[in-house]
């Protein structure tokens, strides 16, 4: 996890923080923009630019997503390896991405720390049914957006999804996992940890006839019922995968509530701010971004690109 650091400092005397990712989603740059508008130095690169423009003393927050073809993580962990290894302070290094994306792995941490989550079992080609009673939800081992995530309510409805999706490239190269069914409530709690603590969170609720959450299947947002219980459970969640920035998903069951699972990419808005506070501001303090006061020594640079790196990239 997080842990304070010293800033050595790059170009200005400040540390340029990058958002190492496989695309500029919206949350990717608004993250960055919103951070330049608070004092700090920030941008968006690519795995292969971050190797390129990031000195020692730098940040490097790994937010590499899973592929869209749902069988793996982005490419980009060896740099975010290699980062680390020259001197880059780096946040969700790369055992933390893969964890917080392979579900099979995430569900195996989470049980070691005794956290509720959902039995699950792996699922390959041409193996047996799982030993799982209905029912149970099928998803790929590295799954997003809601896409090829299915329920199933008796043992032949299980035999006949595996058969349906056998032929899958994800499912040949990586496998299913099947978990049992959490009773849907019609919303579920994301939470954003960063560096141990709540930064923010949301709930989400889902679209009409709909039992998955997810926004890319029409689902909604509104503003989270503050829950200690809940705060807790994502924290202790973020801990047991090592992840320094993540998503914690969280079902309500009775009074209390269960990991489903973790997202090492997670899309945010300003929405997702805690009352009273600014989930941009709180996730840099929670991440330990900000420099010492003594070290902003030249105020007209901070939040810009440094002017070789914008010159480089032309």
């Amino acid at each position: 996890m997080t842990q304070p650091r010293a800033f050595a400092g790059s170009v200005f005397g400040v540390a340029t923080i990058a958002i190492v990712a496989g695309a500029a989603t919206d949350t990717n740059v608004e993250l960055a923009s919103e951070w330049c508008i608070r004092g700090l130095d920030a941008v968006v690169l690519s795995p292969q630019e971050a190797l390129r423009f990031l000195r020692p003393g730098d940040v490097a927050l790994g937010r590499l997503d899973v592929r869209r073809s749902l069988d793996g993580v982005e490419n980009g962990l060896v740099e975010l390896v290699e980062l680390e290894r020259r001197g880059v302070f780096v946040l969700n290094r790369a055992p933390a991405l893969i964890t917080t994306h392979d579900k099979l792995i995430t569900a195996q941490r989470l049980d070691a720390a005794g956290i509720p989550h959902p039995p699950t079992v792996h699922v390959r080609a041409h193996r047996p049914l799982p030993d799982i009673s209905p029912p149970v939800v099928v998803k790929p081992r590295y799954g997003s957006w809601g896409n090829d995530v299915y329920r199933c309510e008796s043992a032949p409805e299980l035999g006949r999804v595996l058969e349906e999706i056998s032929g899958r490239p994800w499912f040949r190269r990586t496998g299913a996992i099947v978990q049992s069914l959490v009773a849907p409530a019609g919303y579920d709690v994301r939470v954003l940890v960063a560096g141990g603590e709540v930064a923010g969170a949301e709930e989400r609720v889902a679209a009409p006839q709909e039992w998955r959450t997810n926004i890319s299947l029409g689902g909604t947002h509104r503003p989270a019922r503050i829950t200690p219980t809940a705060f807790a459970l994502a924290r202790a969640a973020a801990e047991a995968v090592g992840a320094d920035l993540a998503g914690v998903d969280l079902l309500p069951l009775g009074d209390a509530y269960v990991v489903i699972e973790l997202n090492g990419a997670v899309d945010f808005t300003s929405a997702y701010s805690l009352p009273g506070g600014d989930v941009f501001h709180d996730l840099a303090a929670a991440l330990a971004l900000w420099p010492p006061a003594d070290l902003v020594d030249e105020p007209s640079h901070v939040g810009s690109v440094p002017q070789q790196m914008r010159r480089e990239r032309r």
